[in-house]
């Protein structure tokens, strides 16, 4: 499988792609300054993808980060995660890892790392309950996307520039077995759109400490215009920011 592998150029970012072998990671990089962004779909598969690789990339340019892009499920081993400080789960559907990336992907967790999970995936691994706890909740429906207010409810570094509301356009997530253990950031208020089925507490993006390492999850990034949109930009990059304990 191809992997994708992004550096800064100051001013310029360089996209490259080769093909690695995941029990041989790359060993010139300091952990903290490394993260990996896993898109494999085995349900429906979002076309806003590649914006999402591009965007991402672009974040990790501007903050001297390096990025590996994957589908290949084969990189959650022990060895070759350990460097990575954030995992980004971007768009992720179905059950993508078998049960040696299971073991993997929880063993990182426990070894302190940060997982970040964008949109869908929360509509990932719906047979493994140790996944349902990290991300936080499942995905059950989605009405037609549209203009929603989010309400800020908590500070956090992820949501500090948004002031007390933000009107976005995306597809809100109604969802499924929310724990009860999450930080909520930002609700969504359902008088503001048609479809909303949670109620008065409507959880879009959230955080926690979990089993040893950091998750941040955001509902948000199902079109493309999203992955343009500067606020949620750096909702994101202050998401993954927070995750690989960097603040």
């Amino acid at each position: 499988m191809k992997t994708f592998l992004l550096w800064a150029m100051s001013p310029l970012w360089v996209l490259a792609t080769f093909f690695a072998q995941p029990d041989q990671p790359e060993t010139t990089l300091q952990t903290g300054n490394k993260i990996l962004v896993f898109s494999a779909t085995r349900g429906f598969r979002h076309a806003s993808i590649p914006d999402g690789i591009k965007a991402i990339g672009m974040i990790a340019a501007k903050n001297n980060w390096k990025m590996v892009a994957s589908e290949d499920s084969s990189v959650f081993n022990s060895e070759n995660l350990k460097q990575f400080s954030a995992i980004v789960l971007l768009n992720t559907t179905g059950n993508v890892f078998g049960s040696k990336e299971e073991a993997a992907l929880q063993q990182y967790v426990k070894d302190g790392g940060g997982i970040v999970g964008v949109h869908a995936a929360a509509d990932c691994e719906y047979d493994w309950p140790w996944y349902n706890q990290l991300i936080g909740g499942y995905f059950e429906s989605h009405p037609a996307t549209q203009s929603a207010t989010l309400v800020v409810k908590e500070r956090h570094p992820a949501t500090a520039h948004l002031g007390s509301s933000w009107i976005h356009k995306d597809e809100w997530y109604n969802y499924k077995s929310v724990s009860p253990s999450i930080k909520v950031l930002l609700e969504l208020d359902e008088k503001s759109y048609e479809g909303g089925k949670m109620g008065a507490s409507h959880p879009i993006a959230w955080y926690q400490e979990f089993d040893g390492g950091r998750l941040f999850y955001t509902g948000l990034g199902h079109t493309s215009e999203t992955y343009q949109d500067e606020k949620f930009l750096m909702h994101v990059t202050e998401g993954i920011r927070w995750a690989m304990k960097k603040k």
